[in-house]
């Protein structure tokens, strides 16, 4: 089985005849509706206005060697983010601007070597923390458009350091990852009066031991980690879970690592070695997020041995990964009868929580909206997958219309941008542009996800 499955591995880097048309699509394309070619104009006439470049380090700010984007144009931010960096690359590189995305790429490359792993941010404050890794997907990405076998040596060496730092430091006893931190006693407490207020309460003032209270910080801080804070999938307990999203895309990383491996010559027992990962943790993702009575994947509290009662769109990262088989898929594409709405999915599903959270219904993130409609196409399911892009893309352009800008969460009900904050919601250029190109370009026919060979999805 093992070398059947090495032979349809894609082969990388890609032709340029089949890398051209992954590559096209700047500004307004022909055949588009004016309000979908009014934010593709705005987005490709502003990307200079979100770059910073900070070579040396000042105060909290990390220097990093080459310009980066930041996720929104103006003075708010200065610094790198981690995951929101990926989904602005994936436009970039669709947007002609390949060299900037691999930019982008080579600074989070440093960051690992540098202290390890990447920082949620580049500012010293992050260190205690990383946050949902992508940077595998992102090397991949510059490799496919630039050929450089050197530059992927030396990346596939980082990589494996960070990928280490998951593995050394957020490995659970069932053999999962979870997300966590290496927190401070002040920054736990800091986090502790942060949640609160930024869901409405006092949690110091509820009764609970110091124990308790350092615990309920730390647990905050990693779902910081997560990119979802604040959420209801972990029920304010981070830590004790293993997150869908978190283990497919190590599921990737493993994949990718294996892909790496093969072309750049190295041992066969290496490459082997990434698979016999990449299977384990698809064996382990079976084993615990699955839930046969309720037919769907969940995160899995490790702690009780139990999942979690949330269905979440993390769930569309497992098809998005290829993390899942296909006889599964149908199973996880029900799951847009409880979370796809008029404008898009919720992060989470409309049900009754302790407290309104800004990662769940009624809000509508461009990351899971990316994942979930290259999710479903890879697996087939074209219908559901051009409904939903069309879906965000008209409610996307509509508040565009009305607002002039793009936003960092939208409402699924009716687009607008009346959505549960925890905090003010700014502007954003940076994940909500590199989406829209996607999914633009998808629907246009100028992007065709990648689809993953049946011998791959069910080695």
């Amino acid at each position: 089985r093992s070398s059947a499955f090495l032979l349809l591995l894609l082969p990388l880097p890609l032709p340029p005849a089949l890398l051209l048309p992954l590559l096209a699509g700047c500004g307004a394309q022909k055949g588009r509706s004016p309000e979908i070619a009014a934010v593709r104009t705005f987005i490709h006439e502003n990307w200079d206005s979100t770059i910073q470049y900070s070579p040396r380090d000042t105060a909290t700010l990390i220097g990093l060697p080459h310009p980066y984007t930041v996720p929104t144009a103006g003075a708010m931010f200065r610094e790198m983010y981690y995951w929101d960096t990926f989904f602005t690359n994936e436009g970039l590189v669709r947007d002609g601007h390949a060299e900037l995305a691999k930019n982008n790429t080579d600074n989070l490359l440093y960051m690992v070597r540098r202290f390890g792993k990447v920082y949620n941010g580049s500012r010293t404050y992050y260190e205690a923390r990383s946050q949902q890794p992508y940077l595998s997907m992102m090397v991949d990405r510059v490799y496919r458009t630039t050929g450089d076998r050197a530059w992927l040596a030396e990346a596939y060496r980082t990589l494996e350091r960070e990928y280490d730092f998951w593995m050394r430091e957020r490995i659970t006893p069932v053999g999962l990852n979870r997300y966590g931190s290496s927190a401070s006693d002040a920054l736990v407490n800091e986090f502790l009066v942060t949640a609160g207020e930024r869901l409405g309460t006092d949690f110091l003032a509820q009764g609970r031991t110091p124990e308790e209270l350092h615990k309920l910080g730390l647990d905050f801080v990693a779902e910081a980690e997560s990119g979802w804070d604040f959420n209801p999938r972990f029920e304010r307990r981070c830590t004790d879970f293993c997150p869908l999203d978190l283990n497919a895309n190590l599921f990737l990383y493993e994949l990718n690592f294996a892909r790496f491996a093969r072309e750049l010559g190295r041992p066969q027992e290496e490459v082997q070695q990434w698979l016999d990962r990449a299977r384990e943790r698809r064996a382990r993702i079976m084993r615990y997020c699955y839930d046969p009575e309720r037919r769907q994947f969940y995160d899995y509290d490790y702690v009780n041995d139990r999942r979690s009662e949330v269905l979440s769109a993390a769930v569309f990262s497992l098809l998005y990964t290829g993390a899942v088989t296909r006889e599964y898929a149908p199973q996880i594409v029900a799951a847009l009868d409880r979370l796809e709405y008029d404008c898009g999915i919720a992060a989470c599903e409309d049900r009754p929580y302790d407290y309104v959270y800004q990662w769940s219904y009624p809000n509508c993130w461009p990351p899971t909206c990316l994942y979930a409609v290259e999710g479903l196409a890879r697996y087939g399911f074209e219908r559901e997958a051009r409904r939903l892009a069309g879906e965000w893309l008209q409610a996307v352009a509509a508040t565009f219309r009305t607002t002039g800008n793009l936003w960092e969460k939208y409402n699924v009900l009716d687009g607008s941008t009346d959505v549960s904050a925890e905090y003010d919601t700014p502007a954003m250029l940076g994940w909500t542009a590199g989406t829209f190109i996607c999914l633009d370009d998808y629907l246009s026919g100028s992007l065709t996800p990648e689809p993953l060979p049946e011998q791959l999805i069910n080695y």
